[in-house]
């Protein structure tokens, strides 16, 4: 409910920008900017063999300076061999994070994370369940990487209990689960009194107008997933995340695009 209620939500704010001629993050106070971003397209659990052409492609896709990579493999041994790849193929410039997606249970999180943990990484993504605070906190207690949680937020009352339990050092709130723009704006304003960044996890054309009024605003996960079905795609340069000076969310779709994957 919450995630059909959330796109609702998206859908009216776009269309009250729309209304007053102004980008959503004019609407909301603040401004069009270039954000920066990491580079979320790839990377995934892939063949060894694969990971340094795709990282170096990822990078070159808009000059990007952070990639994100997933970790989760059948051994610590896999996920070690994966990170020394990737960093020995983007080199010691680029900010490398790491996501689990929820893969282990505490003990194997612990341990992978340990290890990792000297290896210069911007952040360890979601090591554990989404909502086992206790672990991420006990986690976060052992670790000098950064925890990163929130993508499976499901409002602002997960926001706070997070914080609260010091489950993690940064969060990255969903627009489809958070609550859409009204879930974003009664959430960030939490982060941001706890002194925590915030990032965006995916809908980087909705998110960014989003993270342009957040006070502790850090980095736009950025996917092109949404091009097929764009009019006009936005451009990542240089790293930074361009938002076009259009009204509402700054999307338009193509309908002839769109049709292909209509499901009758």
């Amino acid at each position: 409910m919450r995630i059909a209620l959330s796109g609702l939500d998206m859908a009216l704010w776009d269309a009250a920008a729309k209304a007053a001629d102004l980008p959503l993050a004019e609407l909301l106070g603040s401004s069009l900017a270039p954000l920066p971003s990491y580079n979320s397209n790839g990377l995934w659990l892939i063949p060894h063999d694969q990971l340094a052409e795709e990282a170096c492609e990822l990078l070159e896709e808009g000059g990007f300076r952070a990639v994100k990579a997933r970790a989760g493999r059948a051994t610590l041994a896999e996920d070690m061999k994966a990170l020394e790849i990737i960093r020995g193929a983007i080199g010691d410039d680029v900010d490398l994070m790491v996501d689990f997606n929820q893969a282990m249970p505490y003990g194997e999180a612990l341990q992978r994370c340990v290890a990792m943990d000297d290896l210069g990484l911007l952040w360890i993504e979601e090591p554990v369940m989404y909502d086992d605070f206790r672990s991420c906190a006990e986690l976060r207690s052992k670790l000098r990487t950064p925890i990163q949680i929130g993508e499976n937020f499901y409002g602002p009352r997960d926001v706070r209990n997070a914080i609260e339990q010091r489950a993690c050092d940064y969060v990255m709130p969903d627009m489809m689960r958070i609550g859409g723009v009204t879930g974003w704006l009664q959430s960030a304003p939490i982060a941001a009194a706890a002194g925590i960044q915030v990032s965006s996890h995916l809908y980087p054309e909705a998110s960014a107008h989003l993270l342009r009024v957040t006070q502790t605003a850090h980095l736009a996960e950025w996917v092109d997933w949404a091009n097929p079905i764009l009019e006009e795609p936005w451009q990542v340069e240089d790293g930074f995340l361009h938002m076009p000076d259009r009204p509402g969310l700054g999307i338009s779709w193509n309908q002839e695009a769109v049709g292909k994957y209509r499901i009758r």
